[in-house]
Protein backbone atom coordinates (compact mmCIF):
# COMPACT_ATOMS: atom_id res chain seq x y z
CA UNK A 1 0.00 0.00 0.00
CA UNK A 2 3.16 2.31 0.98
CA UNK A 3 4.05 1.48 -2.63
CA UNK A 4 0.58 3.11 -4.07
CA UNK A 5 0.44 6.10 -1.84
CA UNK A 6 3.96 6.97 -3.08
CA UNK A 7 2.83 6.67 -6.60
CA UNK A 8 -0.05 8.86 -5.64
CA UNK A 9 2.25 11.43 -3.85
CA UNK A 10 4.64 11.42 -6.63
CA UNK A 11 1.56 12.37 -9.41
CA UNK A 12 0.61 15.13 -7.60
CA UNK A 13 4.06 16.93 -7.22
CA UNK A 14 4.49 15.80 -11.17
CA UNK A 15 0.95 18.03 -11.29
CA UNK A 16 2.55 20.75 -9.45
CA UNK A 17 5.44 20.87 -11.28
CA UNK A 18 3.70 20.56 -14.73
CA UNK A 19 2.51 24.05 -13.67
CA UNK A 20 5.91 25.08 -14.14
CA UNK A 21 7.51 22.82 -17.20
CA UNK A 22 4.29 21.88 -19.44
CA UNK A 23 5.74 21.42 -22.55
CA UNK A 24 8.62 19.75 -22.35
CA UNK A 25 8.27 16.12 -22.67
CA UNK A 26 6.14 18.07 -26.31
CA UNK A 27 9.72 19.64 -27.15
CA UNK A 28 11.93 16.80 -26.27
CA UNK A 29 12.94 14.91 -29.45
CA UNK A 30 12.61 18.21 -31.33
CA UNK A 31 9.16 18.08 -31.93
CA UNK A 32 9.52 14.53 -33.78
CA UNK A 33 6.56 12.78 -31.52
CA UNK A 34 4.45 16.16 -31.32
CA UNK A 35 1.79 14.29 -34.45
CA UNK A 36 2.47 11.27 -33.23
CA UNK A 37 0.99 11.48 -29.30
CA UNK A 38 -0.59 14.72 -29.79
CA UNK A 39 -0.56 15.89 -26.27
CA UNK A 40 -0.32 12.54 -25.05
CA UNK A 41 2.77 13.42 -22.79
CA UNK A 42 2.24 16.04 -21.74
CA UNK A 43 3.19 16.61 -17.78
CA UNK A 44 -0.40 16.46 -16.74
CA UNK A 45 -1.52 13.60 -18.72
CA UNK A 46 1.25 12.12 -16.67
CA UNK A 47 0.86 13.24 -13.47
CA UNK A 48 -3.23 12.27 -13.36
CA UNK A 49 -2.49 8.67 -14.51
CA UNK A 50 0.05 8.13 -11.99
CA UNK A 51 -2.11 9.82 -9.33
CA UNK A 52 -4.89 7.81 -9.80
CA UNK A 53 -2.74 4.99 -10.66
CA UNK A 54 -1.58 5.03 -7.09
CA UNK A 55 -4.50 6.32 -5.11
CA UNK A 56 -6.77 3.75 -6.97
CA UNK A 57 -4.36 1.12 -6.35
CA UNK A 58 -4.23 1.79 -2.33
CA UNK A 59 -8.24 1.76 -2.15
CA UNK A 60 -8.44 -1.05 -3.93
CA UNK A 61 -5.39 -2.63 -1.72
CA UNK A 62 -6.91 -1.17 1.06
CA UNK A 63 -10.51 -1.98 1.07
CA UNK A 64 -10.57 -5.26 -0.55
CA UNK A 65 -9.00 -8.64 -0.27
CA UNK A 66 -8.06 -8.72 -4.11
CA UNK A 67 -4.19 -8.13 -3.71
CA UNK A 68 -1.93 -6.35 -5.68
CA UNK A 69 -2.28 -7.39 -9.31
CA UNK A 70 -5.77 -6.61 -8.92
CA UNK A 71 -4.95 -3.19 -7.26
CA UNK A 72 -2.09 -2.78 -10.27
CA UNK A 73 -5.08 -3.52 -12.46
CA UNK A 74 -7.59 -1.01 -11.03
CA UNK A 75 -5.07 1.58 -10.64
CA UNK A 76 -3.76 1.37 -13.90
CA UNK A 77 -7.74 1.58 -15.47
CA UNK A 78 -8.32 4.38 -13.35
CA UNK A 79 -5.20 6.06 -13.57
CA UNK A 80 -6.17 5.47 -17.86
CA UNK A 81 -9.06 7.01 -17.55
CA UNK A 82 -8.32 9.80 -15.64
CA UNK A 83 -5.07 10.92 -18.20
CA UNK A 84 -7.82 10.30 -21.36
CA UNK A 85 -10.23 12.77 -19.23
CA UNK A 86 -6.94 15.77 -18.86
CA UNK A 87 -6.22 15.06 -22.05
CA UNK A 88 -9.44 15.69 -23.82
CA UNK A 89 -9.86 18.81 -21.84
CA UNK A 90 -6.48 20.13 -22.64
CA UNK A 91 -7.75 19.95 -25.95
CA UNK A 92 -10.52 21.61 -25.59
CA UNK A 93 -9.21 24.24 -23.68
CA UNK A 94 -6.06 24.86 -25.89
CA UNK A 95 -8.85 25.38 -29.42
CA UNK A 96 -10.44 28.03 -27.37
CA UNK A 97 -9.63 31.12 -29.28
CA UNK A 98 -10.47 34.74 -28.65
CA UNK A 99 -11.27 37.41 -31.07
CA UNK A 100 -8.74 39.40 -32.80
CA UNK A 101 -6.98 42.26 -31.18
CA UNK A 102 -8.04 45.44 -32.57
CA UNK A 103 -5.97 46.90 -35.09
CA UNK A 104 -5.44 50.72 -35.93
CA UNK A 105 -7.54 49.81 -39.64
CA UNK A 106 -10.45 48.46 -37.30
CA UNK A 107 -10.94 52.43 -36.89
CA UNK A 108 -11.43 53.41 -40.36
CA UNK A 109 -15.15 54.44 -40.68
CA UNK A 110 -16.18 54.86 -37.02
CA UNK A 111 -16.90 58.04 -35.76
CA UNK A 112 -15.57 59.98 -32.43
CA UNK A 113 -15.33 63.54 -31.60
CA UNK A 114 -12.46 66.10 -31.08
CA UNK A 115 -10.83 66.62 -28.08
CA UNK A 116 -8.20 69.11 -29.35
CA UNK A 117 -9.25 71.67 -32.10
CA UNK A 118 -7.43 70.32 -35.59
CA UNK A 119 -6.00 73.15 -37.54
CA UNK A 120 -5.96 72.73 -41.47
CA UNK A 121 -3.25 70.16 -42.39
CA UNK A 122 -2.34 70.25 -38.77
CA UNK A 123 -2.98 68.03 -35.59
CA UNK A 124 -4.90 67.64 -33.26
CA UNK A 125 -6.69 64.60 -30.88
CA UNK A 126 -10.06 62.94 -31.12
CA UNK A 127 -11.50 60.39 -28.82
CA UNK A 128 -12.37 57.11 -30.47
CA UNK A 129 -13.90 53.33 -29.33
CA UNK A 130 -11.92 50.93 -30.47
CA UNK A 131 -13.04 47.15 -29.05
CA UNK A 132 -15.63 48.92 -26.70
CA UNK A 133 -12.68 51.22 -24.91
CA UNK A 134 -12.32 54.40 -25.11
CA UNK A 135 -9.24 55.33 -27.15
CA UNK A 136 -7.22 59.25 -27.58
CA UNK A 137 -5.47 59.29 -30.68
CA UNK A 138 -3.77 61.96 -32.69
CA UNK A 139 -6.03 63.18 -35.84
CA UNK A 140 -4.75 64.94 -39.35
CA UNK A 141 -7.64 66.48 -41.41
CA UNK A 142 -7.40 68.84 -44.21
CA UNK A 143 -9.48 71.48 -43.09
CA UNK A 144 -9.98 73.19 -39.57
CA UNK A 145 -11.86 71.13 -36.93
CA UNK A 146 -13.61 72.49 -33.60
CA UNK A 147 -13.70 70.69 -30.30
CA UNK A 148 -16.16 68.61 -29.85
CA UNK A 149 -17.20 67.99 -33.42
CA UNK A 150 -18.16 65.14 -34.51
CA UNK A 151 -15.61 63.25 -37.17
CA UNK A 152 -15.10 60.31 -39.05
CA UNK A 153 -12.01 58.08 -39.99
CA UNK A 154 -10.86 58.51 -43.33
CA UNK A 155 -7.66 56.42 -42.58
CA UNK A 156 -5.24 55.09 -39.81
CA UNK A 157 -1.77 57.00 -40.46
CA UNK A 158 -0.02 55.01 -38.22
CA UNK A 159 -0.79 53.62 -35.03
CA UNK A 160 -1.24 56.90 -33.07
CA UNK A 161 -2.73 59.19 -35.70
CA UNK A 162 -5.95 58.71 -38.31
CA UNK A 163 -7.08 60.92 -40.95
CA UNK A 164 -10.30 62.19 -40.28
CA UNK A 165 -13.35 64.66 -41.71
CA UNK A 166 -16.07 66.37 -40.09
CA UNK A 167 -19.73 64.53 -40.42
CA UNK A 168 -21.67 66.71 -42.34
CA UNK A 169 -25.60 66.30 -41.63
Amino acid sequence: MTLFLGLGIAGIVLLVLSLIFDGIFEGLFGGALSGFFDGLLSLPVIAGFLSMLGFGGAIVLGTTGLGTMAAIVAGGLAGIFAATLIWKFSKVLMRDQTDSTPRGDDLVGTSGSVVTAIPANGYGEVLLRLGGQPVKLAAKSPVPVERGTEVWVEAALSTTSVAVRPVER
